[in-house]
Order: C-alpha cells, then structure tokens, then sequence
C-alpha cells in the first residue's frame, strides 16, 4: 500500500479515509505481531511510513471536524 500525501489525503472522502485508516492499522499490527514473534520482515521501515500515514489521516480527519464546528 502506497503512503499518502497531503494532496492525496484532500480528494478522498471521509468514508474512504475511515476505510484506508482501518486498513493501515491492521497491517500495522500483522507487521509488529510478525516483529515480536522474531519473523524477518522484508522492509523494516515500513512500520515508520505506517505511522506517519495514520497520523496524517487522524490530522487530515480533525481539521475536517474543526472546520465544520467552525460558525
């Protein structure tokens, strides 16, 4: 899965957001459970690029939020 940007993340739609943020979380989870039970992982760094693109998405939905509580 390829790691979304700031203009990627603004033409997607918040059910698409919700979808894609669920996907990451479980992938990450299969990429630490598979760390801890000392299984090779094929790209060690993926586990970083997971979490900045959920943080991207957890900010990307806020702003959002605060935008429409904004009068």
């Amino acid at each position: 899965m390829p790691i979304l940007r700031k203009r990627e993340l603004k033409q997607l739609t918040v059910e698409e957001r919700e979808k894609k943020l669920s996907e990451l979380r479980t992938e990450l989870t299969k990429l630490r459970t598979s760390i801890k039970s000392g299984g090779n992982v094929e790209n060690a760094g993926r586990v970083r690029e997971i979490r900045k693109t959920i943080a991207r998405l957890l900010t990307a939905e806020n702003q959002t939020a605060s935008m429409e509580a904004k009068p």
